[in-house]
């Protein structure tokens, strides 16, 4: 199967620059093609996960992927997609960012065995020296102000206003595509949907800065959908904020228990777009989400494969360890590194690494609101400790019970957990 087809069987193929050229083109080439990323964060989310994964796509089958970081690009903001301006950040934080960034994309993107290397490149390196009468002689006389004016990414910010600054990114990285085409001979860009004016853009610098030469100039672009859920709210967005790539930021379980949690409605989707899965794995995955639901093996995959491509194979077995010993509640089994990502949202309560008794420590830690409230939580059964039922009045909680010395894990009733952490 040709690449398009491939794309447009899994649906990640929104909008595209002249189809019939770009098959031929990729059929006979081995093509050089980019994607960019602004460092507006020290990391990545799962909402950049769709291109990048679209980078490896096109490099499983032999062409030649270039992850663009915006390390000048940053420093402007693009106004796609946004109703304010952007907060500018300092040029030591945005270098910061860049950095974490960059090594990111390498992990996410590393080199098996018999594909091409992928290359990172930031953009720093030829907008951070170029001079204000360059910009405006070399690039900017290409650019009409009514053609920029009817790019969406500018027409929707007019009413609310938008500075010369983000009105110029356009600019900016139409200068980016021009730069790898000459540099690399990149002839292909790719990005969210939201960036189509900003790629035919940089594919119109390329031809008006060449119309004198005599060899055809062949650019293309590509974007991908923008991905909803089946209730309508964009995808990457929940109540507790973005799920990042950075597991100090979200945790390899955190990142885990999202992908199980996908809407039946949505799995299947989210299978195709993100992962490397043929159409026989997916058919059958389908079967099992219509015929057996209540298993979510569709999900289980779905979270496994996500989680071993941005963190590792181990991180993927300590998410399901994790996650099993939450459903039994055999808690015992669990190390302090585990309690750390499994309980992270909990309430805690540090103490000293001394003997209590069971009913001071339910008051102390606020797990129970008095002592006589302690008393019968204890004697109803409703207090565990690590996973086990103490209903000993006289139970002291001692060096037994914290595990690797630093965590006791306390239940009251059937969900409701309490992390005590023990001070060194």
């Amino acid at each position: 199967m040709h690449i398009l087809e491939e794309l447009e069987t899994r649906g990640l193929i929104n909008q595209v620059t002249d189809r019939e050229g770009l098959e031929k083109h990729l059929a006979e080439n081995e093509v050089t093609l980019y994607c960019g990323f602004d460092p507006t964060a020290d990391s990545l989310h799962i909402g950049h996960l769709v291109p990048l994964v679209m980078l490896k796509r096109f490099q499983k089958v032999g062409h030649r992927p270039i992850a663009l970081v915006g390390g000048g690009t940053g420093m402007i903001g693009d106004p796609s997609g946004r109703s304010t301006e952007r907060s500018l950040n300092t040029e030591e934080v945005v270098k910061g960012y860049s950095e974490s960034i960059k090594q990111q994309i390498s992990k996410i993107l590393e080199v098996d065995q018999n594909e091409n290397e992928v290359v990172v490149r930031n953009n720093h390196e030829w907008l951070g020296s170029m001079t204000v009468i360059d910009f405006l002689r070399d690039a900017g006389k290409h650019f009409g102000v009514n053609y920029m004016l009817a790019k969406e990414s500018v027409s929707a910010r007019i009413e609310q206003g938008i500075s010369f600054t983000e009105f110029s990114y356009m600019i900016l990285q139409s200068l980016d595509f021009q730069q790898l085409y000459t540099r690399e001979n990149c002839t292909l860009q790719i990005g969210g949907s939201d960036q189509w004016g900003n790629i035919t853009a940089g594919m119109e610098l390329i031809r008006r800065a060449r119309e004198n030469e005599e060899d055809e100039v062949k650019v293309f672009g590509l974007t991908v959908p923008l991905i909803t859920k089946a209730d309508g709210t964009k995808f990457g967005k929940t109540a507790g904020g973005a799920i990042w790539l950075d597991p100090e930021k979200t945790s390899p379980y955190e990142f885990y228990q999202f992908w199980i949690n996908t809407d039946d409605r949505d799995v299947m989707k989210f299978l195709r777009y993100f992962t490397f899965l043929n159409e026989d794995e997916l058919h059958e995955l389908e079967q099992e989400v219509e015929n057996h639901p209540e298993n979510r093996m569709a999900q289980k995959r779905l979270a496994e494969e996500m989680t071993r491509m941005v963190h590792s194979q181990e991180a993927v077995e300590q998410a399901q360890k994790i996650t099993a010993s939450l459903f039994s509640g055999d808690l015992k089994s669990l190390s302090a590194s585990d309690i750390e990502q499994g309980f992270k949202d909990v309430p805690s309560f540090h103490a000293n690494k001394e003997d209590i008794g069971i009913v001071d420590l339910l008051v102390n830690a606020k797990i129970s609101s008095s002592k006589r409230q302690a008393r019968e939580d204890v004697t109803n059964g409703a207090i565990y400790i690590n996973g086990e039922r103490k209903q000993d009045l006289q139970y002291v909680v001692s060096e037994a019970d914290r595990i690797e010395g630093k965590f006791t894990i306390i239940r009251r009733g059937k969900k409701k957990y309490f992390l005590i952490q023990y001070n060194n």
